[in-house]
């Protein structure tokens, strides 16, 4: 119960982190701070045996577990300070059923593949027992799970080949790395004849593989949008490790161990994060939590099959070499269960067991490369589809760390409509004025807009109000809108001026444009489903536009006194 107990809080911590990252964090932002989640997911991987280790030999393993209570309650604290509350009008809808089948059928089949062939016989009423009954709870888990209000995993999102592929391959993931790292010490401590500490420690040159694969795949994908390499030749680079791993002997160096590991890392590294980032960028962003935590319960679900079915093949492969060794040996029995028990024998004594534990494990390694093998050929039908850029979102909620939204929808779109117009290069008045059907160069759509806001703000334009606002003489500007008058987009009397029809119409033509321009933007973000009402985006943009639209190209666009006088 108590093991229970701390899985649920471990469960819950590893996905409301990862949660938070694709609520808060700008998705400019969001493929380095998944990458620093798989570092970081790494480095207590690898961590947490070393200090077990550690304590093991020199304390007691309860400290394995005590150890837990104060870093609990400072990360108690912190998360109450830094944790951001996010606005909920509606009361939250929690799916108990949900939870409750499919906690029946994960469990049902870990206890399954980890008593089978053990514990019990695979054949026996006990082990057929729990995968008819974990099947049974699994098929009412999809039932419940296609009728509840609030599903925990919303059948809908399987319909995405992107979110399918990427569960099964965060499975073979889990299922592959610790399945296969559980017996890392295993090998080290019985073949090595090193302690538990140093078992840790020599696991280490994963981490500096898994570093940096896992921050800089991350770094990539948000910034390029492509994804699909990493997972290839994550799972690609992982199949080699394991061959390689598969070839050590007891005269294998640390260097070439230490060489192994880094090369399985690295393929680690690849995949694990970059699965999340896919999910997070490609599904609604109604759908952002159960979608990471769908992931996540995969990859979680294939690490706990992954180290029982190894277990399994590993006792099977032990037990079948282990009799004939301790023959060889004419140890004593009490040798063969203790790695400090047996490398207190002779060198000749302990040859036997040491090369019997030694082939058991390679052979656990090598059946892990037919599963990466697997995880590769899925990868392959992973399908790339544009991954949202950082400015596409409504809920891209400024640099560095976000916070998030507690506007109205209202609000969130004329946020969103501001950002893009603010920070944008692709809606350019540059780009406009090189379109044949526009009649004004840079600097005549720059004035006419100018004009308009000023008009629709103060009733009348001036041009000493303009160049006071913008803080220039208004010498530089007054070329400008004397062209304008003079070509018959403006009239003006003396300071102030006014758009003619002509001047009005070419104010049009920039605001359908843009109007066309955020609808296609705000149709990829992750805050709408399908393409946005167009009337909609348009009444966004007249409220923002006293607050943007006359300034937002001054730095890129401003008119000269060399921009030619343009052709009416």
């Amino acid at each position: 119960a108590s093991r229970a107990l701390q899985g649920i809080g471990g469960g819950g911590l590893m996905v409301t982190a990862m949660a938070l990252i694709g609520e808060v964090i700008p998705l400019r932002d969001r493929g380095r701070y998944q990458g620093a989640m798989g570092a970081v997911f790494g480095v207590t991987t690898v961590i947490g045996p070393l200090l077990g280790g550690y304590f093991t030999d020199h304390f007691t393993w309860r400290w394995a577990f005590w150890i837990n209570v104060p870093i609990s309650v400072v990360v108690f604290f912190v998360a109450a300070a830094a944790i951001p509350a996010l606005s909920n009008r509606t009361k939250p809808v929690i799916d108990y059923a949900g939870i409750l089948f499919v906690g029946l059928g994960a469990t049902g089949l870990t206890l399954a593949t980890s008593w089978g062939g053990t514990t019990y016989p695979w054949g026996s009423p006990t082990i057929i027992g729990l995968f008819v009954g974990s099947a049974i709870a699994l098929c009412v888990f999809a039932w419940v799970e296609s009728r509840a209000a609030a599903p925990i995993l919303p059948t809908r999102l399987f319909g995405s080949p992107v979110f399918t592929v990427c569960c099964v391959l965060s499975f073979v993931v889990g299922f592959a790395m610790l399945g296969a790292l559980t017996f890392l010490p295993t090998y080290m401590q019985f073949v090595d004849g090193v302690s538990a500490t140093t078992s840790g420690l020599r696991t280490l040159p994963m981490v500096i593989g898994m570093l940096t694969t896992s921050m800089g795949s991350g770094v990539i994908v948000g910034r390029t949008g492509r994804y699909k390499v990493f997972p290839v030749a994550g799972t690609a680079v992982m199949a080699v490790a394991f061959f390689l791993m598969s070839r050590m002997d007891p005269s294998t160096s640390v260097l070439v161990q230490s060489l192994f590991l880094v090369i399985l890392g690295a393929g680690i590294g690849m995949c694990m994060q970059t699965l999340v980032l896919i999910v997070q960028n490609t599904v609604d962003f109604d759908d952002l939590g159960v979608a990471t935590s769908g992931v996540t319960f995969f990859r979680t679900i294939g690490s706990s099959f992954g180290a029982a079915i190894f277990g399994s093949l590993f006792t099977n492969f032990l037990h079948s070499r282990i009799g004939p060794a301790m023959v060889a040996s004419r140890a004593p029995a009490a040798a063969a269960a203790s790695p400090e028990a047996l490398h207190r024998l002779p060198r000749q004594a302990a040859a036997p067991i040491v090369a019997a534990y030694a082939e058991s494990l390679t052979q656990v390694f090598l059946w892990a490369v037919p599963v990466a093998l697997v995880g590769f050929v899925l990868a392959l039908f992973l399908r790339e589809v544009p991954l949202r850029e950082m400015h596409d979102s409504t809920i891209d909620l400024g640099d560095a760390f976000g916070m998030p939204n507690t506007e109205t929808p209202d609000q969130m779109l004329e946020n969103a409509v501001e950002r893009m117009l603010r920070g944008v290069p692709g809606m350019r008045l540059r780009s406009i004025a090189m379109r044949p059907d526009c009649r004004l160069d840079v600097a005549g759509l720059w004035g006419v807009l100018r004009i308009n806001r000023y008009g629709q703000i103060y009733g009348t334009a001036r041009l000493t109000d303009i160049a006071d606002y913008l803080r220039i003489p208004f010498e530089v500007l007054e070329p400008t809108f004397a062209r304008l008058i003079a070509t018959g987009y403006a009239r003006g009397d003396g300071n102030q001026m006014w758009l003619t029809p002509a001047g009005a119409q070419q104010v049009d033509y920039v605001h359908s444009l843009l109007v066309g321009w955020l609808v296609d933007k705000l149709a990829r973000s992750p805050g709408f489903d399908g393409r946005p009402d167009r009337r909609v985006v348009e009444a966004a943009l007249n409220r923002v536009a006293g607050r943007v639209l006359a300034q937002r190209d001054w730095n890129d666009d401003r008119p000269t006194t060399k921009i030619p006088v343009p052709t009416p």
